[in-house]
């Protein structure tokens, strides 16, 4: 079965819309985590039966993923819109940024050190 870019990046378009708060939070999450609920019709709208469920950990660093993000179609999909903005990429490359979102649609940005090179 071949793969189309819609079938892939099926969530691209929603993370796409909150780009601008997603930015907000990164820079904010240097003074304390942020929060964001979200309403869980704007996923299920696009995928009702989500394999795996909706909930991710995604961790960042230098514009890549630093954990395992294979199985969630989310959290590759925010991975991708990030890398698509310079802000993003600026923040990315200055510190790691976690982001979880839990089964109630709660999404948590966290910013960290980024790992000291010996």
């Amino acid at each position: 079965m071949a793969y189309t870019t819609e079938m892939v990046q099926k969530y691209t378009f929603l993370w796409s819309k909150y780009r601008p708060a997603l930015l907000r939070f990164m820079i904010d999450a240097e003074a304390e985590p942020q929060e964001y609920q979200f309403l869980d019709h704007e996923f299920k709208s696009i995928n009702a039966k989500e394999k795996g469920g909706y909930s991710f950990v995604l961790r960042v660093f230098q514009g890549k993923a630093i954990n395992d993000i294979k199985s969630s179609a989310l959290a590759k999909d925010l991975l991708s819109v990030l890398q698509k903005s310079r802000k993003a990429v600026e923040l990315m490359d200055q510190s790691v940024y976690e982001f979880t979102m839990n089964k109630q649609f709660m999404l948590e940005v966290k910013q960290e050190e980024a790992p000291v090179e010996e």
